[in-house]
This record gives structure tokens, sequence and C-alpha cells, in this order.
């Protein structure tokens, strides 16, 4: 088995990448990121943190997420988020027969992905990038042609605290989009 190593640094941001098992289109449904939202409303009073900046993709997600000084356990705090989804989406009901045996050996379910990508930020530069790549995703995997026209996503609350102008990555009437989070050198796990 893989030896994964984490950083974990208190009061830290962090961004982090939670993929569907199989990727399965579950965030497809308005009612599944209804649950979700529940979901991690009851994790953050749980646990507190900042939900820095979200993007939810029909089968991944991206947060940037801020925890409290002296506290850097994300790890707990991603594992109680899937936990509470998963429950909600399923219900308190046995697992099904139709995941591998590994899957069930572990008590896992057909909802998530093992694990999830992490990436500590270092520093500003860093934490832009990753506030860049996660409200431009949508565009980048074709979803809609402009960050403003997605839903699911902090980007306008980014507008409106006046960190991106409204028309920010925008394509709308054929104008080039100029956004920049480190290309190739930016690696977020999906």
């Amino acid at each position: 088995m893989p030896d994964y190593r984490r950083v974990y640094t208190p009061g830290g941001a962090v961004f982090l990448t939670l993929v569907t098992y199989n990727r399965k289109t579950l965030f497809a449904q308005p009612e599944n990121i209804q649950r979700l939202r529940q979901a991690a409303a009851i994790v953050k009073t749980e646990m507190p943190f900042d939900i820095t900046a979200a993007v939810i993709l029909p089968d991944h997600l991206h947060f940037v997420w801020t925890l409290p000084p002296h506290d850097d356990n994300y790890s707990k705090r991603v594992g109680r988020l899937k936990v509470l989804f998963t429950r909600s989406f399923k219900g308190n009901v046995a697992l099904p027969q139709d995941v591998c045996l590994s899957r069930q050996r572990q008590r896992e379910s057909d909802v998530w992905q093992r694990r999830f990508w992490e990436h500590t930020i270092r520093d500003e530069a860093d934490w832009i990038g990753h506030i860049n790549y996660l409200h431009y995703n949508p565009v980048k995997h074709g979803f809609v042609g402009c960050p403003h026209q997605w839903e699911f996503s902090s980007f306008r609350q980014f507008v409106k605290n006046g960190f991106y102008a409204k028309d920010w990555g925008c394509r709308c009437g054929g104008q080039e989009a100029g956004v920049e989070y480190e290309g190739a050198s930016l690696v977020v796990g999906e």
C-alpha cells in the first residue's frame, strides 16, 4: 500500500479535490448539491473552518478551506463530509452488493472515490493560482463558456468582494479569457 504523506499546517489553507466513485455525475442533480451543502454546514458546526472558495461540478468538487489557528485536521473534516453526504444520499442502509470486495471490507460505498487530493497553500501566489483554477474549472471542462455562468461556484462572491472583475475569464462575445493559474505546474488531482 502506498505511503501517503500529507502536510498539516495549523491555521493553514488547503486546496482539496474530492471525486465521486467512478466519476458518477451525482452533482448533476440539484438535490444532491443541497445534501452536500447541508453536510458541509454540519461539519462546520462540529469542527469550525472557513470554506474560502468552492466549485461543485457534476463528478468532482474543489475547495479551498482555511482552518482555525492551532488546528490542522482537514482530513477529519473531509472524512466527516463524505460520511454525512453518503448517509443523506443513501440513508443508513447496507452497502450495495455491486461494489468490489475490497470496498465492502473497508465499509466503503459507491458514492466517493477513495481518499482525496490535497495541496497545502504555500503563499499568496499559490493561493491566487488555486482560486483562479477553481473558479475557471467549469469552463476548462466545457460546462460553460464563462465562470459567471456556472451556478455552483463561489465566483460571484469573489466578484462581489472585489477580487475579480465581473468579466474575469469571460469569453462572452468572443473575448479572450486571459486566465492565469500557472498552467501545467498547478497539480490539482483531477
